[in-house]
């Protein structure tokens, strides 16, 4: 078994007076696996100018500037970002999504619901087999 120690001391991460952090989950769920290295360059920096909800104003420029990455690679980035549910966005507001399940995913019964919803559609969608031969 390894042991674990601290190499630098006075290198030793503190939680900042400002509200920033990355979550583990972003790693753990494989959201990062997904992500182009654009799309992540972007969420990093929202992830740390962010304000405890989630919020940030940046501007394309000046993000455009701040990353040195084009403006149609960083209007793709955040295209990528908004498909994969980790940001939303409102010209010029961001917003860092929680990594959390909707809250409809996490309640009980839900996706039980869901197959029967599907299961109905289906059961329209498409006639059962000899259904046309009773009509007739």
């Amino acid at each position: 078994m390894r042991i674990k120690r601290v190499l630098r001391p006075e290198g030793l991460r503190r939680i900042p007076r400002q509200f920033s952090w990355i979550d583990q989950r972003l790693v753990s769920r494989h959201h990062i696996e997904r992500c182009e290295p654009c799309a992540l360059a972007l969420y990093l920096f929202l992830v740390t100018v962010a304000d405890a909800e989630g919020l940030s104003y940046y501007g394309d420029a000046k993000l455009t500037k701040t990353l040195s990455m084009p403006a149609a690679q960083l209007e793709q980035a955040r295209a990528h970002l908004i498909r994969l549910e980790l940001i939303a966005y409102e010209s010029p507001l961001y917003q860092v999504l929680s990594l959390d399940p909707p809250a409809a995913a996490r309640e009980p019964g839900t996706k039980n619901l869901h197959k029967t919803l599907e299961r109905i559609r289906a059961a329209f969608a498409e006639p059962s087999p000899g259904t046309a031969e009773k009509k007739r």
